[in-house]
Order: C-alpha cells, then sequence, then structure tokens
C-alpha cells in the first residue's frame, strides 16, 4: 500500500502455483498462529480460506523485504490481524492479506478473482490504485491520488478500515525509513488519515495516529511532554483515587449499577491544547477523567443527576450527545466538575453500546452483532458522508478545489442548528446561514437573500451559534456573491458557490464572445447570420469544438482572438494583408456580470475613456485609457488590448476610491458623510490615515457612483466644505 514506508524491493517471484502453496509452511510463525486464533469469530471453512490467502500472499511477496529486514509478509499478516480485530467479515480479511500483491508483484486481478471471489479482487483492486500522495511537492497530483482514494473508499468502506489498518503498521514500523521520509508521511496522516479516522468515529485508530505521527514529527517534544505526563500520574495519583471512590460511592448510594474507571487525554490532544491556548502543562487542568459506563439511556441520566449532586458542574460545560448525536455517531453525556481542591474534570456517562461506537466508529458494524440498529445506522451516516464527498467531487472543478473542500468537511468541532420544522443539522464552528442554506438544499442557497435567527433578522453571513433556530428566507431572482467564498466554512457551500458562479461566468462569457465575433465580423463587412454553415463547419474543425456556442465561450474567456477566428470563418489566413475596415469599439453597459471584469488598480466608471484586455480564463478586464499599471503591457502586447466604449445609461453602480485631505477638527468626517448621503452616494468603506498630526487628516473613502459625471458633481458639493483642503481620486490622476 505505501512502497515509500514499505520499501520492499522489486519482486521477481513467479506467478503463484498449487505446487508453491503447499510448499510454503507458516505453522511455526507464532505472529502466524495468534492471527489464525484471533479469527474464531469465523466459521472453519472461512478460516480455512483465510489461511489459503496467507499462503497465496506470502509466495507473492517471497523474496520481498521490507526497509527492517524482515520478509515483506509481516506487513499484511499485520493489517489484517488488525482487521481481524474488528471481527471484519472474511472477504475483508481476506482483501488485507492481499492488499498489496497487484501492487508489488505481477498477480493480476483476475488470478484473485478466479481463487477468492470477485469482491474480494475488487477490495485489493481498489487499494492498489491508490497512488502515494506526495505532500509539498506536486500538488496537484498530491490532490487527484487523495480523490481516487476516497472514491474507492465511497465504494466499499472496508477500504478505508483496510487502509488506516495500514497506515497505522507502517507507522509503527519506521525506524529504519529515512527522518525527512519519516516526517512527510506523519505529517500525511495528521492531515487527512487521522482526520478520516475521527470522522469515521474510530477513535482509538485516531488518537494512535495522532500519537504516532506527533512523535515521528516531534521526537523531543513527545518525550519531554511523556515524561511530565508521567511525573503528573505520579502526583495525582491520591487525588484521581478520592474522586474514583468518590464517584462509586455516590452511584452506590443512588442504585446505579456502572462501570467507573479513569482516562488520560492523548499525548497529542494535551499538545494542541498548550499550543493553541498558550498553556504551560502544568496549566493544562484536565488532563485526566472520568468514564461512566452504563446499562442503558435512562440510567445515564440517573446518573448524571446523582453526579452533579457530588461535585458542582461548571456552567456551560454540559454537552448531550445522546439526544443530539455526533454526526460519526458518537454518543455521550459530556460534563465538567469541580472536584477536590477545586481541581476540575470531565465525567462521561455512556451506555456499553454507545462506548463500542465510541471507541470503534464504523467498525462497530462487524463488532456489535448483537444490535441490528446500532450498526446499520452508524454505516447509513457514514454511507451519506462518502456520497456528499461524491457531490462534491462532481461539482468542484479541479482536483485541488476538491481536496480543499473536503479537508474543509474533516472539521474537529460542530455546532448545531435547528430547521423551522425542528430538523437538527451539524455545521462547523463558525459556519454562517449560508452554509446551512446549501446542507438543507442547493436551490435554497442559491436563491437565499436572509435569515431569521431565533426569530429575529440577522445577516446571512453572520456566524450561527450552538441551538440557534434558522429559517431562511429566499427570493427567485436571488444568486450567489462572490464575497461568500470567503466566509462559508463547509465544502458544500463552497463548492456550490464556485459552480454557480463558474455556470454564471460560463454562459455571460458565451454572450461576450458572440459580441466580440459580431463586431469583428461588421468590421470587415460580412454580418455574421450571412455566413454559410461550411464556413463554421471548418472552424469547429480546427477548433476541436462541437458547437458554435463553444467558440463563442472561448472568445469571451480570452482562449481564442476574435479577430483570428472572423478571419477564419471568412478563410483568410492570419499573415494575409490587412483589409481596411471601419474603426469599431466594443460597446458595453457594465452590466455583463462575471464576463466583463473592472479593474480595480483604476477603478473605470461611464464617462471615462476605457480599454479591455483579454486574460485567459478571466475575458475581458476593462482599463481607464491612463491607467499607470497598463502603460508597458500595451506597448509589449498590443493584440490582446480592444477599444472599448460605454453604452448610455449602463444602470449600475461602480466603486471609486476618494482620497480627501481635511482639517484636523471636531465631526469632519460626520459632515462629509452627511454631504455624501445627502447627494444620494452610499458609502462603501472608510478609515483614515494621519500623516500630519494636529494639522491634517487623510480620509480614504469608496463610493459607489453611476458615472464620472456623478462623481464629478458628488466632488464638487465636497470642495464646499470648509474643512476640506483637497479632493482627489485615488488612481494617480488629479480630479
Amino acid at each position: 500500500m505505501d512502497p515509500p514506508v514499505d520499501g520492499s524491493e522489486s519482486s521477481t517471484a513467479s506467478p503463484v502455483t498449487e505446487a508453491a502453496l503447499v510448499l510454503a509452511d507458516p505453522e511455526e510463525d507464532p505472529a502466524y498462529q495468534v492471527f489464525i486464533d484471533s479469527l474464531s469469530y469465523l466459521p472453519p471453512e472461512e478460516v480455512d480460506c483465510v489461511r489459503e490467502a496467507y499462503r497465496f500472499s506470502e509466495h507473492a511477496h517471497r523474496g520481498q523485504k521490507r526497509l527492517s529486514g524482515e520478509p515483506y509478509i509481516t506487513h499484511p499478516l499485520a493489517v489484517a490481524g488488525a482487521i481481524a480485530e474488528w471481527q471484519m467479515d472474511v472477504e475483508g480479511v481476506v482483501a488485507a492479506l492481499l492488499h498489496d500483491v497487484m501492487e508489488d508483484t505481477r498477480v493480476g486481478k483476475s488470478e484473485i478473482a478466479e481463487r477468492f471471489g470477485k469482491p474480494v479482487a475488487d477490495l485489493v483492486d481498489g487499494l492498489s490504485k491508490l497512488d502515494k500522495i506526495e505532500f509539498q511537492s506536486h500538488e496537484e497530483a498530491q490532490a487527484e491520488n487523495f480523490r481516487k482514494m476516497l472514491m474507492a473508499m465511497a465504494r466499499d468502506l472496508r477500504v478505508v478500515l483496510i487502509k488506516l489498518a495500514d497506515r497505522h503498521h507502517n507507522l509503527q514500523t519506521m525506524a529504519a525509513v529515512r527522518a525527512d521520509k519519516r516526517r512527510r508521511i506523519a505529517r500525511e496522516t495528521l492531515e487527512i488519515y487521522a482526520p478520516i479516522a475521527g470522522r469515521l468515529g474510530l477513535n482509538n485508530m485516531f488518537r494512535e495516529l495522532q500519537d504516532l505521527s506527533f512523535k515521528l514529527i516531534y521526537p523531543m517534544r513527545a518525550r519531554v511532554l511523556a515524561r511530565a505526563l508521567k511525573a503528573a500520574r505520579g502526583n495525582r495519583r491520591e487525588l484521581l483515587s478520592r474522586i474514583l471512590d468518590g464517584i462509586n460511592g455516590r452511584l452506590q448510594e443512588a442504585n446505579v449499577e456502572a462501570r467507573v474507571f479513569g482516562r488520560e487525554k492523548s499525548l497529542y490532544s494535551i499538545y494542541r491544547k498548550m499550543l493553541d491556548k498558550r498553556l504551560s502543562f502544568s496549566q493544562v487542568l484536565d488532563v485526566y477523567g472520568f468514564r461512566v459506563l452504563v446499562k442503558d439511556v435512562p440510567t445515564a441520566y440517573l446518573a448524571l443527576g446523582a453526579l452533579h449532586g457530588l461535585y458542582k458542574p461548571v456552567p456551560g460545560k454540559f454537552k448531550d450527545y445522546i439526544a443530539i448525536p455526533k454526526p460519526n455517531g458518537y454518543q455521550s453525556l459530556h460534563t465538567t466538575l469541580i472536584g477536590p481542591h477545586g481541581t476540575p474534570f470531565e465525567l462521561q456517562i455512556r451506555t456499553e453500546a454507545m462506548e463500542t461506537v465510541a471507541q470503534e466508529g464504523i467498525a462497530s458494524h462487524w463488532l456489535y452483532k448483537d444490535s441490528e440498529t446500532l450498526g446499520a445506522d452508524l454505516q447509513q451516516k457514514t454511507t451519506k458522508w462518502f456520497h456528499s464527498l461524491l457531490d462534491l467531487q462532481s461539482a468542484s472543478g479541479n482536483s485541488s478545489e476538491f481536496l480543499e473542500h473536503v479537508k474543509v468537511d474533516l472539521f474537529p468541532h460542530e455546532i448545531y442548528v435547528f430547521t423551522p420544522k425542528g430538523k437538527i443539522i451539524a455545521l462547523p464552528r463558525g459556519a454562517t446561514a449560508v452554509d446551512l442554506a446549501y446542507a438543507v438544499h442547493t436551490d435554497i442557497g442559491n436563491h437565499c437573500v436572509a435569515a431569521q435567527v431565533n426569530f429575529k433578522p440577522q445577516p446571512l453571513l453572520a456566524e450561527l451559534t450552538n441551538g440557534d433556530r434558522v429559517e431562511i428566507v429566499t427570493a427567485a431572482d436571488a444568486h450567489p456573491n462572490l464575497a461568500w467564498l470567503s466566509v462559508v466554512r463547509t465544502g458544500r457551500a463552497r463548492s456550490k458557490i464556485r459552480h454557480y458562479l463558474k455556470s454564471v461566468q460560463h454562459d455571460e462569457s458565451t454572450a461576450l464572445g458572440e459580441k466580440m465575433l459580431d463586431q469583428e465580423l461588421r468590421a470587415l463587412g460580412v454580418a455574421a447570420s450571412d455566413l454559410p454553415v461550411s464556413s463554421w463547419k471548418n472552424v469547429l474543425r480546427d477548433s476541436g469544438n462541437k458547437l458554435i456556442k463553444e467558440v463563442y465561450t472561448d472568445i469571451g474567456l480570452g482562449f481564442r482572438l476574435a479577430g483570428v477566428v472572423a478571419r477564419r470563418l471568412l478563410a483568410r489566413e492570419e499573415s494575409s494583408p490587412p483589409i481596411e475596415k471601419q474603426p469599431a469599439s466594443l460597446v458595453i453597459r457594465g452590466t455583463e456580470g462575471m464576463a466583463v471584469q473592472f479593474a480595480p488598480c483604476c477603478q473605470p466608471i461611464p464617462g471615462d475613456p476605457i480599454i479591455g484586455s483579454l486574460w485567459k480564463g478571466k475575458g475581458l478586464v476593462i482599463h481607464t485609457h491612463d491607467c499607470p499599471a497598463i502603460r508597458k503591457a500595451r506597448s509589449v502586447k498590443p493584440t490582446k488590448w480592444i477599444d472599448v466604449e460605454w453604452e448610455p445609461e449602463p444602470g449600475k453602480l461602480f466603486s471609486v476610491r476618494l482620497l480627501v485631505m481635511v482639517h484636523n477638527t471636531l465631526g469632519a468626517l460626520g459632515r462629509i458623510a452627511t454631504e455624501i448621503s445627502r447627494s444620494g452616494t452610499n458609502i462603501e468603506h472608510v478609515n483614515m490615515e494621519d500623516k500630519h498630526p494636529g494639522m491634517y487628516t487623510t480620509l480614504h473613502f469608496t463610493v459607489q457612483v453611476a458615472s464620472r459625471t456623478s462623481l464629478a458633481r458628488l466632488m464638487r458639493s465636497l470642495r464646499r466644505i470648509p474643512e476640506v483642503v483637497r479632493i482627489t481620486r485615488d488612481q494617480g490622476l488629479t480630479a
């Protein structure tokens, strides 16, 4: 699975034969015997199938060694042993034994299918197609490989369990691997594999992957922290025993049968808390906690009441994950209590069944067979999450976007909000009403305009808090805003907004491209409607496009020059002498949308002399003729520039920056803002800078105006204010 970790030598083994299987006798290997003994949950005939799979894998990998010098078979045997601890079905165990044979030997999928069945072959094939993920370089390749991995997991949940067991064993056996590779693989595990384990509820695996990675990335820090934890354990032994005795005594008084034990935070979780909250180890007070396991849900609440009577609870620290489970199926009551000497400690109360799910997550589907609903419900939630990844993949434009969206969804903390119908929706901390709208339905997200949070109007991008009741208000003519991308927190919202904006840009670019081509054809004395069909056939054949609309889109997005396409339609070569044509400018209204963008450097507005520049993938970018930012570019690549002019009455407001120098007197800002408002102009942004303390202040305004004329009118009215010393338009030009 992970060649950089295993470091196996290339195989020269011959195809597996019946004779070879007979010769391979593993019975003397103690590790193999322990593994076979762990399969007591399987029927004898299925154990025999596993024995055959071991012999098959051992022969296929014969001659290969890991970097440690051990025979390669020790790795698949360890992975299969971990899978057996989850009591997975025989197909999963066999696939774990064979997970590297297709990738590292000459064994093919058909041979595995013939000997062990198609389901096993599909599992091994899904695992074998996962290329290694290179971090810190080749970002697009890394993202594409990650996409492949999650798609394989979405097809069969057993893939993710085998993959995590594979990674876990590799991290445990990395002593012979180069230090830089160890750190790279450990970082990859912290970024992707550990969060996936957490998202699937595999908490034991989650914590172990984090701790192993932490020790590989920061070995010295891990050793120092481990020593501090060991010392603290000894120092607090008497206090912890006293708390444990008190809990057991109070539960007995309340006639609550329970199993109580202490628990310790993992090294990595302590390290992250110290790092995030800038604490020393001695300041981390909740290193230790206690867990109470009871027989059923009513008893859990009874135990909570009894223990709240023993130790005072910390306000705001109670969480009921039984009534509202986490998205990964986790259920428990969490409370923080003040123990003896004012020491706070965390208490978790749950049933034995919930404990199984809490530790093994999706693997409890196989472990906890006594419950028909527990494992099935969790598997259904996991399958739903994987299908949401497929949805993200289809909406993402490329692999990098997909990787970004998935990482966002692997959030460690959630809030829970309610819809008007009482449905509970989990969102990442910091999520907005826009995130909720897209979580409910794509159309609601695309058309949302406002939100009612706890029956009060709130901005769409206001941060939601735990327990909020949120109602989304929609409008048929509303659409997503580009600014939302910098605020939303869920991968789904981000991908849907991007998908919509790209679709809109595509449509607008098609219309712009048609307009630009029509202008070029008219300048050459030809109307687009007069062109014969054969002319378009030639252009489509040469360009590789299937539809005329695709040619228009390419022109609008800047991938093709309208002049070149026009000459090709008229069967004229680019090198042919230029035809005398009437000067013509592309007319724009300013309302074309994303296909026409206005340069932020000079912020052109109607009335300014303008020029357009074609950029691949962006379309037409409009500058003022005298914009300082384009002087050099216009002389270097003159063919990229198009004469553009404004159509009268564009019907849109444009942002303009103003610099206003004023006497530093009381109320100056208020009088200027009042005058701007009185003129019917909207202020988008304002700030000030002090260049001459005590004398003058420069105010930076961004206002919205309809045209150059309205801007001039506004500036004249501002000059009449006594405090105004000078006013200029912020584009390097004097107004």
